[in-house]
């Protein structure tokens, strides 16, 4: 009789947890949400955030308030959202950096990208550029190659930092077309840009829209963007695996929940996220931003995840490059 009472208690326990979740789902959100953007305001993780977080606010009829939380190239605010409640009411803004890139790097691991997450939906792809300085005498990344085979470790490149995706980037760029460069780490773009501009230095990868001005005014040369594709806002500027086969790096934007969040709230945030990404008026500012919509499912990003950290764990391993 006792074992019975507990069987019969267990089925009812499962079947009160399996109505009470749904319902939970239903009336979420009944508050406004956090979304954390694990860098500075102002960047173009920050802007993809507020534009992506002002839609969702209609969809789901709570405000998502944008959280600048930055520090330790991004790892303060995914931290933070790892360790959060997973009731979907503290959501994050990851990155390339946040989920493939710096735990690669860390000697201390505050999070796993792939465990310590649900993941909701990959956003946007922002691509990088390479760009030199105009007076550099090369018009392509064939002959930018060629020139680098002739005059070995004579040339550096700059970047945003040492670890960043713009240095990886880099060491990518020297695996894949067998050349040589020193690395020029930078305390942000903005000064390595302003040294590239003034000819302190010849080449840098960058991202897209952080250069994009400096190309339209022609104060800079740009020889490829780094996506398989050409990107929309620049046509006319080749892709750097046209002369490099298999070369591709690029930023992207994507929403994370702690793991352990309802499947039901998940998914509701994905809707409310991808709804988002349709907006005309998104449509159009992500394409001055040079930014490729992508909208996916959770499993799509959580694939994507765990390519991103396959394909740069041999660079990272390769440069040696480690982060406190």
């Amino acid at each position: 009789m006792a074992l019975n009472r507990r069987g019969i208690l267990g089925l009812a326990l499962g079947s009160v947890i399996a109505s009470v979740l749904p319902a939970a789902a239903q009336t979420f959100p009944d508050r406004a949400i956090t979304l954390v953007v694990p860098f500075a305001a102002g960047g173009s993780t920050d802007l993809v955030a507020r534009l992506v977080a002002a839609n969702m606010s209609t969809t789901l009829g709570q405000q998502v308030i944008v959280e600048n939380v930055g520090g330790a190239g991004g790892n303060l605010g995914a931290t933070q959202v790892a360790r959060a409640e997973p009731d979907g009411y503290t959501i994050l803004m990851g990155t390339v950096a946040t989920h493939a890139l710096n735990p690669l790097m860390l000697k201390t691991k505050p999070y796993d990208p792939v465990t310590d997450f649900a993941p909701v939906s990959l956003l946007v792809i922002v691509p990088n550029v390479l760009v030199i300085n105009p007076q550099l005498p090369v018009n392509s990344v064939k002959e930018l190659v060629q020139l680098l085979k002739d005059n070995p470790d004579k040339y550096s490149y700059a970047s945003s930092g040492n670890g960043t995706p713009l240095h990886l980037s880099g060491e990518l760029f020297k695996s894949m077309a067998g050349v040589s460069m020193e690395h020029i780490p930078y305390k942000g773009a903005g000064p390595a840009l302003n040294d590239l501009l003034g000819n302190q230095i010849s080449i840098m990868f960058d991202n897209l829209p952080s250069s994009s001005a400096h190309i339209k005014a022609g104060s800079l040369k740009a020889l490829g963007v780094t996506t398989k594709e050409r990107a929309p806002s620049f046509p006319d500027i080749p892709t750097v695996a046209e002369a490099v086969p298999g070369y591709e790096t690029y930023t992207w934007n994507a929403l994370f929940a702690p793991a352990g969040t309802p499947p039901e709230v998940v998914a509701r945030l994905n809707e409310a996220a991808n709804a988002a990404l349709a907006n005309p008026a998104v449509v159009s500012r992500m394409k001055d931003f040079s930014a490729t919509i992508v909208g996916s499912t959770p499993d799509e990003l959580a694939s994507h995840v765990k390519a991103e950290v396959q394909k740069w764990e041999p660079i990272v391993k390769s440069t040696g490059v480690t982060l406190d």
